[in-house]
């Protein structure tokens, strides 16, 4: 029986592969070594116990952007999902790019797809958001993301929270292809088919300016450094708050959604109604709430997993290990358990991995205590 605080591997890769289609795709696959430029990205489960892992387009020869995880003569391989040609490069109503997703409590995906391939300005229709329903395999919507909204030049979809209590989405945009970079939350109104821009460049969706962090005592990274707008974001299991922050920044914000709900709201009343949470003590990728209304965040400069407490306003680490090198994502199972990966991004894209090493990409599972579920399944009487 596990135990509070007990965690294990789930998965873990030198470098991931795919389960292709002929013999010719994988060979092409494996002589460019495109393998080199594949990143463990949003790993998944939906509720009928399936595991799907993002892998984006930021580099050349990825052959799926959304996978299935299937376990192939003992080794997990990559099945591209929902199927190869929703995976096609240069369609834009196919998934391009896709970084942050979810699974909503009804098992529908929602893939923000980045439109972006390997860095390049977005096509029109390319950058949207992409409802899947995992029960019958069916398109439920596609929400194009206009450039007025996320400019097809600057954007950098990152993640995103859904609410289908009060019908909503809220997006974090890194906006890193622009200096000053493009920081922004995107808001959707799903019942209206609305999508509003808040924050554009507010210093919480912003980089600090100067700040250089190091992993193992190494900048990251070495010779300029990095600049990442808003990235973690989670939202309350009463769906009443909302939680975000930059990658290149410490501090955790947060705002009343019912601030974000109104579309009449202005821009002033909204950047009034930021609250700042202080110095996290680490900067941090991703981030999710429980069902109680914890919010986790990922520690890149303390490597591990860190908890913030809204009801006293305390940050404290979940666990570490010297094996969590950039732990990016995370979900839960709804079974007690936390899963979170951690890819080493910083150097699979300076190519500094020893690529013999098995344990380059790692999915964990980190057992919270019984009861303990996504804020997707936040207790009905937190709902109100």
């Amino acid at each position: 029986m596990t135990k509070p605080g007990d965690y294990e591997i789930l998965y873990h890769w030198n470098h991931l592969d795919w389960l292709f289609p002929n013999d010719d795709a994988a060979a092409a696959f494996h002589q460019a070594e495109y393998w080199k430029g594949a990143m463990a990205a949003g790993f998944k489960i939906d509720r009928n116990g399936n595991h799907y892992l993002s892998v984006p387009r930021w580099a050349p020869g990825i052959p799926g952007t959304v996978n299935r995880v299937v376990v192939v003569d003992g080794r997990p391989v990559l099945d591209p999902f929902p199927s190869w040609e929703m995976n096609e490069i240069g369609k834009p109503a196919a998934l391009q790019s896709v970084l942050g997703w979810e699974i909503d409590e009804n098992n529908r995906a929602w893939f923000l797809d980045q439109g972006h391939i390997e860095g390049s300005p977005c096509e029109e229709g390319a950058q949207k958001l992409v409802c899947w329903d995992l029960d019958t395999n069916t398109l439920v919507r596609s929400v194009p993301i206009p450039s007025e909204i996320a400019d097809f030049t600057a954007s950098f979809l990152n993640d995103l929270v859904i609410d289908n209590t009060n019908g909503f989405i809220y997006i974090a945009d890194s906006g890193i292809f622009s200096d000053p970079l493009q920081g922004q939350l995107i808001v959707y109104d799903i019942n209206n088919d609305r999508l509003r821009r808040v924050l554009h460049q507010h210093v919480s969706t912003q980089d600090v300016p100067g700040y250089w962090f190091e992993i193992d005592g190494s900048k990251v990274w070495p010779d300029e450094p990095m600049r990442t707008g808003a990235d973690g974001i989670a939202l309350s299991a009463d769906r009443r708050t909302l939680y975000w922050c930059a990658l290149t920044a410490r501090h955790l914000y947060s705002i009343d959604t019912s601030v974000l709900m109104d579309f009449d709201t202005d821009d002033a009343t909204i950047e009034a109604a930021v609250v700042d949470h202080g110095d996290k003590g680490t900067n941090t990728d991703g981030m999710s709430a429980d069902n109680n209304s914890l919010i986790y965040y990922t520690m890149l400069e303390g490597k591990g997993i860190g908890v913030f407490d809204p009801a006293v306003g305390s940050y404290e680490t979940v666990v570490t290990d010297d094996r969590m090198v950039w732990v990016d994502g995370m979900t839960f199972d709804n079974q007690g358990n936390l899963i979170f990966n951690n890819n080493r991004l910083h150097q699979l894209f300076r190519d500094e991995l020893d690529w013999d090493d098995p344990y380059n990409m790692i999915v964990w599972k980190l057992h919270l205590g019984e009861g303990v579920k996504s804020y997707l399944h936040g207790r009905a009487d937190s709902l109100g």
